[in-house]
């Protein structure tokens, strides 16, 4: 199964992007501060497969890479057109974005490329089990803003069609002996550490700049949703745990079901007005 890059494109009401959620502006912007991330996320996932493109010996596998930093791209390029409805409504989604390039670029010039492969590959299953979780129920981001909710159901088929690629080429190029274990290890835990923290820095900074998303109630909502009722974080340990097993391949969690959904999508989607060819 190769993922398939797909030009498509989501019309976002900009009178809605501080509210679109069905669960209100607090958890609006929960999911408006995973938004920050990805534009700056997909060019240093890219990057970081792209660099051992060449040492990769199995021909489908060269072909979802090609695939995976094609998707990754249309992700990045959606991703700052929502990013830029956030700016234009006050919020600090430049500033944050820009933050996130600078750490981004010095992981780079810090890091060899073994090192920001396995955070690409730790990344990425976040963004997998994440996406799981979404798809599990997309009442989470149902309600009345259909291009909030068909670009997040978007991304996150896209997600899951390539959730093995990175993996596939970690475990090609470095192997998956003792010292590859504990590199992709300790990825996952310095990444958890990283981005989590950052992301409820970034929620709060969005909330503070959001005058109606005061209130002891918008909090709550943001509490029932990630820990309690929804409890969408929760239900994302026991996923995040297998991560560490030795044995662990991302398509132990087969979750293929799902991407019968994408046909939907595209159907009420459309291609950018000056779309450029696969």
């Amino acid at each position: 199964m190769l993922p398939e890059r797909r030009d498509l494109t989501f019309k976002l009401d900009p009178e809605r992007i501080c509210d679109w959620h069905p669960a209100g502006r607090h958890v609006t912007h929960f999911m408006n501060a995973l938004s920050i991330f990805f534009p700056e996320g997909e060019r240093f996932f890219i990057n970081s497969v792209r660099h051992y493109r060449n040492d990769i010996r199995d021909p489908e596998l060269k072909k979802a890479v090609v695939a995976f930093i094609g998707q990754e791209a249309m992700h990045s390029r959606e991703h700052v057109e929502y990013n830029a409805l956030m700016t234009q409504a006050g919020l600090p989604a430049d500033q944050l974005d820009a933050f996130v390039g600078r750490l981004l670029k010095r992981i780079r010039d810090i890091t060899p490329p073994a090192h920001r492969l396995s955070a690409t590959i730790a990344l990425e299953h976040f963004t997998a089990i994440m996406a799981n979780q979404l798809l599990k129920s997309r009442a989470r981001i149902a309600g009345d803003t259909p291009g909030y909710a068909d670009l997040w159901h978007w991304h996150a088929l896209e997600e899951t069609e390539h959730k093995a690629v990175a993996f596939d080429v970690y475990r090609e190029v470095l192997g998956s002996g003792p010292r590859a274990y504990v590199l992709r290890a300790y990825g996952l835990l310095a990444a958890s550490v990283i981005f989590w923290g950052l992301v409820f820095g970034f929620h709060l900074r969005m909330i503070r700049a959001d005058r109606k998303a005061r209130g002891l109630r918008g909090w709550w909502s943001t509490v029932r949703y990630l820990f309690l009722r929804e409890a969408v974080l929760i239900r994302l340990i026991p996923q995040w745990l297998d991560y560490f097993k030795p044995g662990f391949h991302p398509w132990q969690h087969d979750n293929r079901a799902y991407l019968a959904e994408i046909d939907e999508v595209m159907a009420r989607a459309a291609p950018p007005p000056n779309a450029v060819a696969a």
